[in-house]
């Protein structure tokens, strides 16, 4: 199996969206030699993949099943490593203030998430370091990993909160508070 013969297999749509991956229920091919790094680069072979058209019509196909990442098409599954999330976010738009302030991410793969129920925010902490690794939910079961500068945007727009008798400082967004830490 290889990246060229998988990308063969997408089927051609005219419709915007992403294919229905979620639909596809191919039986497994085995590992392919496939790597998407923590800063979101993609390596085939150990090598980056360097055109970003390719990059972006195999993040249309990636899915995760439990722990495990693959990419799926109607006739085959293969599985791929994932460092750490298969998306990054690169920027952030703010619109709005308060609990109307409207949050939209960006990832690497030029997917547009905007926070909210259904694309919520959580941060999670290193238990050695303390160091936050923020996410943001783009859609099945598939995060981003929020990178540092937008991170930092976020802990500017942070307001106080109580939550469970402790005040979290937070961002809202589409009418939802996302704690991001501890005030301290």
């Amino acid at each position: 199996m290889t990246a060229e013969n998988l990308l063969a297999q997408i089927p051609k749509s005219d419709k915007k969206g992403l294919p229905p991956v979620h639909l596809w229920n191919p039986d497994f091919c085995g590992n392919i030699d496939m790597r998407i790094a923590r800063d979101g680069t993609w390596y085939y072979q150990g090598t980056p993949i360097g055109r970003k058209a390719m990059v972006r019509l195999f993040s249309t196909i990636i899915r995760r099943d439990g722990d495990d990442y693959f990419l799926v098409t109607p006739v085959e599954k293969v599985g791929i490593q994932v460092d750490d999330a298969p998306f990054v976010a690169v920027a952030l738009q703010v619109e709005g203030v308060g609990e109307e302030q409207r949050l939209r991410f960006v990832t690497n793969v030029e997917d547009e998430v905007e926070a909210g129920p259904e694309h919520p925010i959580r941060v999670e902490l290193d238990p050695a370091t303390q160091e936050p690794a923020p996410y943001v939910h783009v859609r099945a079961n598939l995060e981003a990993l929020i990178n540092r500068s937008v991170f930092y945007q976020l802990v500017e727009l942070a307001v106080p909160r109580e939550i469970g008798g402790c005040t979290w400082l937070g961002v809202w967004s589409n009418g939802q508070f996302f704690p991001i830490g501890p005030q301290e």
